[in-house]
């Protein structure tokens, strides 16, 4: 596909898997699950969904415009959570980068993610204008 762009973040585990953090196809940006890593790959906010909530977006918020978009384009997230009882902390952190964007989204809970750590992952769909 011609208009197909991968943009990959340098995290080794993309190669590994065979998969892009981010791929724009046209108009539209997917970003792939993002968890609350931070540049060297650690963990941000160990026991605290909110804080991991947190950079979970502000690592989608960094993918997006490296694929030329932002936050406020963004149509549709999908937040994985180790524990549904974790909403409240999750949502609050999604309302305040959210609230006034209001995307389509889901809150789903998983058995576990792929560092016992990780408390929420974070899915991100984004339609660019123009």
């Amino acid at each position: 596909m011609a208009d197909r762009l991968r943009i990959e973040s340098g995290a080794p585990w993309e190669a590994k898997f065979g998969y892009s953090r981010t791929v724009r196809v046209g108009r539209t940006v997917y970003v792939s699950g993002t968890t609350a890593t931070d540049s060297e790959g650690g963990l941000v906010g160990r026991g605290d969904a909110y804080a991991q909530t947190a950079q979970a977006l502000r690592n989608i918020e960094s993918a997006l415009g490296r694929a030329g978009g932002g936050l406020d384009q963004v149509v549709r997230t999908r937040c994985f959570v180790t524990d549904i009882g974790l909403w409240e902390e999750v949502g609050r952190a999604h309302r305040e980068v959210f609230g006034a964007i209001r995307p389509a989204s889901t809150l789903v809970e998983v058995s576990r993610l792929i560092d016992p750590e990780m408390l929420v992952e974070i899915e991100a769909e984004a339609r660019l204008d123009g």
